[in-house]
């Protein structure tokens, strides 16, 4: 969608009954992986799409330039509000123990929710909070990106196979794609025979979450505010 800009799709365009033209809002909501891929003509054309604001869901320690990332002046995001809304507390040990080794699998969403649901609705919060025209995005723009994603969709009345399919997109975007992830990303190393063969495996969790928003996002105790902020960032009514 944007330079230098892997895996990154707008989040408009998706069918859902509960919108009178019948799918999302384009230019209100992107998905991505970490920013500092963007090159120079990456933000003019974020700039062009209504790039406002950043949600980052990555840990504070992940934030920054890397080797092999493009040099971009920071005037360029002079003007960008950017909030980081992790959802995962690497410092956690239960959360080292349960979920790292299934960090680059939908398996550890519910698990992320329950042993810090405080973490994961505060990032849904920041997002609610955020002017239209937010990129929300983790690292990869795959795990933590996909599991906000789905449950932004979700809120939205996205069908759950549209959901699925965008998940799977970014499954198959990132495959043999380092993704500077502070863990072990097994993925980096995938064929796109082993991503389909795995995705058969683990779409049915990504459907089973978009049934169950609601009950999810009760469970979180997401405000009715920020529910109905979420969803008028997505829909028209």
């Amino acid at each position: 969608m944007w330079d230098g800009y892997v895996n990154a799709r707008d989040l408009g365009g998706l069918p859902t009954s509960l919108s009178p033209t019948g799918s999302t809002v384009a230019g209100r909501i992107a998905r991505g992986p970490r920013r500092e891929r963007l090159t120079p003509a990456g933000w003019e054309a974020a700039r062009a799409w209504g790039l406002t604001s950043i949600v980052d869901l990555r840990c504070a320690y992940e934030v920054g330039k890397q080797d092999g990332d493009p040099n971009v002046s920071t005037e360029i995001l002079a003007d960008l509000v950017i909030a980081n809304a992790p959802t995962e507390d690497h410092n956690d040990p239960e959360f080292q123990k349960v979920c790292f080794p299934i960090l680059d699998s939908p398996e550890y969403w519910s698990h992320n929710w329950r042993l810090q649901p405080h973490l994961v609705r505060a990032s849904l919060d920041a997002i609610a909070s955020a002017n239209p025209g937010v990129l929300v995005h983790c690292s990869a723009g795959r795990d933590r990106t996909g599991m906000i994603s789905a449950l932004l969709l979700g809120n939205a009345g996205v069908e759950p196979q549209a959901v699925a399919n965008d998940y799977a997109a970014s499954v198959r975007a990132m495959a043999g794609i380092a993704s500077h992830a502070p863990t072990v990303d097994d993925q980096a190393k995938w064929s796109q025979k082993t991503v389909n063969e795995w995705l058969n495996d683990k779409l049915p969790i990504v459907h089973e979450v978009v049934v169950n928003t609601q009950a999810i996002l009760e469970s979180l105790n997401v405000s009715t505010a920020t529910r109905e902020s979420l969803r008028a960032k997505l829909i028209d009514r």
